[in-house]
């Protein structure tokens, strides 16, 4: 019995599709990734923004088809877009067979059970059960790295985002768990772990009654084989000494973090329900590039929100020239139903939005090709992601680079590496937002 995943969206909503395919696993199930070999079709849905909304449709659409008249049995919607539109999705694609929400994605094994025995499923519990499977996790990332998921849901609210409404409030994951895994994970040879969640800043307020994201890190930063530690989606607001003080002194968590922003504009940052001002996000900033002088910030930013003027645009790229992010992405802003913003007035036209968020990835590029000039000359360690065919050539990583999110490094050697392996790097060149080097004279790991 061959079952076809396909997980679309973030990196928490792969770390799901992954979860599903230990549970699948230990059931006995085998996978494919030929559609036409499927007997079993499983997608894991995103509509966190109208394109994923769009993909998420797109492909349901396209696998009902091998549903349709292929040797598929059975077609299997999970995660966000199940959450949000569930009836609607049994009732306009009739080849579904199984749907099932973001807080009910452990019984993957009995909703395939029922599909195949000619049973339709729809489960959808409350988004505040905080799934725990009880599965070895089946990692889809190459086996080097691999994304832990340290909490659950969202407490913000900001006004453009449907993520709490479908992912339910903030829940930690206990930190004891988190351990077991990432020992586990490291035992099947992960060297580097990214922490994810939709806030990972807050983690533990709700099971501790504290900020514990640096006792975990603490923690995490013992267990034998984990080379690098690299933290996504902080908060900047939520920032906190300990965790500062942590970085400094922990040699494997990456001087890396992900700022997520969103604006500069203190009257859009107000609109947007944003805790920060443009005078605090200075003094974050600048805060943690004096206290870790190396650290590569990375920031997402939303253009075009209802309102948003001119002189609004402007002052986001003062701000964005002012600071120079190291990583940079714009969204256009997509007005999601069921958010305040979706029905605010002075809704900004999609040209509009396009055009500014053209106008900031401009200005970006300019910031980050003088980035990588000044990253000519020095050495750094990097982590060997694959090789590049028929070339004396590979690909890596550096700690200032998340995997398929940032730039890659592009090592010349004649040496004979392996993915995953840690290597120093010369770097000799810059091509925008990558990298070019050569082996440095101290190769051994």
């Amino acid at each position: 019995m061959n079952i076809l995943f396909v997980s679309l969206g973030c990196d928490k909503n792969l770390v799901d599709s992954e979860m599903m395919l230990g549970l699948l696993a230990k059931k006995g199930y085998d996978f494919t990734d030929n559609e036409t070999e499927a007997d079993v079709i499983v997608v894991n849905t995103c509509c966190f923004i109208g394109d994923a909304k769009e993909e998420s449709v797109n492909t349901l659409l396209e696998m009902s088809e091998y549903r349709k008249s292929g040797r598929c049995r059975a077609l299997i919607v999970t995660g966000c877009l199940a959450e949000r539109y569930r009836q609607e999705i049994l009732d306009e694609i009739p080849e579904v067979d199984a749907v099932l929400g973001t807080a009910s994605y452990d019984s993957i094994t009995e909703a395939v059970e029922q599909a195949l025995g000619g049973r339709h499923m729809l489960r959808c519990e409350d988004t505040g059960r905080l799934v725990l499977p009880d599965a070895k996790r089946i990692l889809t990332t190459g086996g080097h790295y691999a994304h832990l998921k340290i909490a659950e849901g969202c407490d913000k609210h900001c006004t453009y985002c449907i993520i709490p409404h479908l992912r339910g409030p903030y829940r930690s994951v206990p930190m004891e768990r988190l351990i077991e895994e990432a020992e586990e994970l490291a035992g099947q040879g992960v060297k580097e772990l990214i922490l994810v969640a939709q806030e990972t800043t807050l983690y533990g307020v709700d099971l501790y009654g504290e900020k514990s994201l640096h006792k975990l890190l603490q923690k995490l930063c013992r267990i034998h084989g984990i080379r690098w530690i690299r933290i996504q989606y902080c908060y900047p607001e939520e920032i906190y000494p300990e965790l500062v003080e942590t970085m400094k002194e922990q040699p494997k968590i990456c001087h890396y973090l992900d700022l997520p922003i969103q604006h500069a504009s203190n009257r859009i940052l107000k609109r947007m329900g944003r805790r920060t001002t443009r005078e605090d996000l200075k003094e974050i900033i600048q805060g943690l590039r004096r206290e870790i002088p190396d650290i590569c910030l990375r920031t997402t930013l939303i253009s075009g929100f209802p309102g948003e003027t001119q002189e609004d645009h402007e002052e986001l790229m003062d701000f964005v020239d002012e600071m120079e992010f190291d990583r940079l992405g714009v969204f256009a802003y997509s007005a999601e139903e069921d958010t305040p913003a979706a029905s605010m007035e002075d809704q900004i036209p999609e040209n509009l939005k396009q055009e500014r968020r053209d106008e900031i990835m401009e200005l970006q590029q300019e910031i980050a090709f003088e980035k990588a000039e000044e990253m000519v000359g020095k050495e750094l360690w990097c982590m060997v992601e694959g090789k590049i065919a028929d070339e004396y050539a590979y690909v890596a990583r550096t700690y200032r680079d998340a995997p398929d999110v940032d730039g890659y490094l592009f090592i010349q050697t004649m040496e004979e590496l392996m993915s995953g392996d840690f290597v120093k790097v010369r770097v000799t060149g810059a091509e925008e937002y990558d990298l070019i080097g050569e082996i440095a004279d101290e190769f051994t790991e």
